[in-house]
């Protein structure tokens, strides 16, 4: 046995590793039912100015990726863009939402739409700190 470090590693040796840990994961607590979450924000030429990206996977939403051209921030989009994405966890039976953000970016935005730190990163990037936030989803009515 040895120890090899591919930083160009193919995409079948990738899918390996994937799938046998997935595969694992499956076997012990469930298939993930996974689902892409894919919104976008455009204007009234249909250029996307925004958008948030993420997945649902075990009844939870995870926020990859939240993003508002600067020229549109301040108008309520981000909210927008958010409840759009925990009211498609909801409607996949979602208990849950988590992300994560740097100190410079949106910790106050994600607050004041109720998420709360549950973790932190100190160092990550160097000089800052990363940021861990849930919610709690309640089920459709």
């Amino acid at each position: 046995m040895r120890i090899t470090v591919e930083p160009n590693a193919s995409d079948g040796d990738v899918s390996m590793v994937m799938n046998g840990l997935r595969d694992y994961n499956i076997g012990i607590i469930g298939d993930p039912r996974e689902e892409k979450v894919r919104i976008f924000l455009r204007d009234e030429d249909h250029h996307i100015v925004g958008g948030l990206l993420g997945h649902i996977r075990w009844r939870w939403l995870y926020v990859s990726k939240l993003w508002i051209d600067e020229k549109y921030r301040g108008g309520g989009h981000g909210i927008r863009l958010l409840t759009a994405a925990e009211d498609q966890a909801r409607g996949a039976g979602c208990i849950g939402s988590y992300l994560d953000t740097f100190e410079y970016q949106a910790r106050p935005f994600y607050e004041k739409c109720g998420y709360k730190v549950f973790g932190t990163l100190d160092g990550y990037p160097p000089g800052y700190c990363q940021f861990f936030l849930s919610k709690p989803l309640e089920p459709i009515e």
